[in-house]
């Protein structure tokens, strides 16, 4: 026994929908009509918002080794470790904080039975990167 009038009646992804290709982010004012792509699925919006963590974060990790890297240029034979490093570094960073994050936004959004833009995920993506930034500076006297 099949369980199809619960999957037609409580899931709320059109019928003939498929998952956009990665990048997929759209202008958000309409201009020559409606444009819009949004995800229904967990897994797609864990998808996106992984990737774009990962893109933002190691570019941060990347921009603070070039920085490395000008800084200590006369010390050619050891400063080609430091955007290996940090890029690996970063990408560990990424991997956890896109997953938890990914994660939740696709069960709370999943459960609520709600669509989401693909800009949403490319947002939370860039908040990790700041949030990785706003904790790299030590709070004097704080709390």
């Amino acid at each position: 026994m099949s369980n199809t009038f619960l999957k037609i009646q409580v899931n709320s992804q059109p019928l003939s929908y498929v998952p956009p290709p990665f990048p997929s982010l759209y202008w958000p004012f309409p201009v020559g009509g409606t444009q819009e792509t949004y995800l229904y699925d967990a897994h797609s919006i864990w998808r996106f918002t992984l990737t774009w963590t990962i893109i933002d974060v190691v570019g941060v990790h990347l921009v603070a080794a070039s920085y490395a890297v000008a800084m200590q240029w006369r010390n050619w034979k050891l400063i080609w470790l430091v955007p290996v490093i940090y890029g690996f570094i970063g990408g560990i960073e990424a991997l956890i904080a896109g997953n938890v994050t990914g994660g939740l936004l696709g069960g709370v959004y999943t459960a609520g039975f709600f669509r989401m833009s693909t800009w949403i995920p490319f947002t939370w993506g860039i908040i990790n990167a700041l949030v990785l930034i706003l904790s790299s500076f030590a709070i004097q006297g704080g709390m």
